[in-house]
């Protein structure tokens, strides 16, 4: 993990001003300004390591038990990891946990509190694609988008994208490494997304994605096809992706059906 300063700490209540808060349980408070202060660079050091209890229970003016209370349900969702003897650590997994909201890459990463970043491998109109992209996008010739993805200055996604001609078009009129995807369509495009289907696979690297990522040929990936359509029900994008595993989490939410 990249090297983190401990910055200034900041009061919570130039954080989050009473007014704002409402009735919010105090720990509820904390749980989200640390969560936001970690992101920032704040209370944990070059190792990751996040204060101790006590300090931040003098940080934030509370006990340790309401400290105690804020902490745990940032661990048990993976933020953190605890260490017996060596404390709590920010964990290197965060920035994809795939609880519903549809996001993009540079989304998901930035909210994790890491610097997106892109290189493009390949761009523009094909018609060499398979049989599998000419049926979901509905298009004899497509725009493509191939792109070795960062988290800091580490890589750990391989994506590959198709687009209808129109929209590839106006892409390319665009910053691709750095293009929040998602808001172009809504905001620039006039494409509001309705839905996305994404499906998750294990994968194996082979020798051209295992060179790009770091890797050995042949080590375990994370790979993801996601399909995703307009509110008109047009498909918008077609992904097939490649991640490093150890980057990333699968969170779902299960509910039992009861007769």
């Amino acid at each position: 993990m990249p090297a983190r300063t401990r910055k200034k700490p900041m009061p919570l209540s130039a954080a989050t001003p009473p007014a704002a808060t409402g009735s919010v349980p105090l720990h509820i408070q904390i749980r989200e300004s640390i969560r936001r202060q970690v992101r920032e660079g704040e209370l944990i050091d070059q190792a990751g390591r996040l204060m101790t209890e006590a300090e931040l229970g003098r940080h934030f003016g509370v006990s340790r038990v309401t400290i105690r209370n804020a902490i745990s349900p940032l661990v048990h969702e993976g933020m953190f990891a605890r260490t017996r003897g060596r404390g709590t650590f920010l964990r290197s997994n965060q920035p994809e946990n795939w609880v519903g909201r549809l996001m993009g890459f540079s989304e998901t990463i930035r909210d994790a509190g890491y610097q997106a970043g892109a290189k493009v491998l390949q761009q523009g109109m094909t018609n060499r694609h398979d049989a599998d992209v000419r049926e979901q996008l509905r298009e004899r010739a497509v725009w493509q988008l191939k792109r070795l993805r960062f988290a800091d200055d580490t890589p750990i996604a391989i994506e590959h994208a198709f687009y209808p001609p129109d929209i590839g078009l106006e892409l390319e009129k665009r910053d691709l490494t750095s293009i929040i995807m998602y808001t172009v369509f809504e905001e620039e495009l006039g494409h509001p997304i309705k839905e996305a289907k994404q499906t998750i696979s294990a994968s194996l690297a082979d020798s051209s994605s295992a060179k790009l990522l770091g890797v050995k040929a042949g080590s375990p990936l994370l790979a993801i096809e996601r399909l995703t359509l307009g509110t008109e029900g047009r498909s918008l994008e077609l992904l097939r992706s490649v991640y490093l595993p150890d980057y990333f989490r699968l969170s779902i939410s299960l509910t039992r059906r009861h007769p």
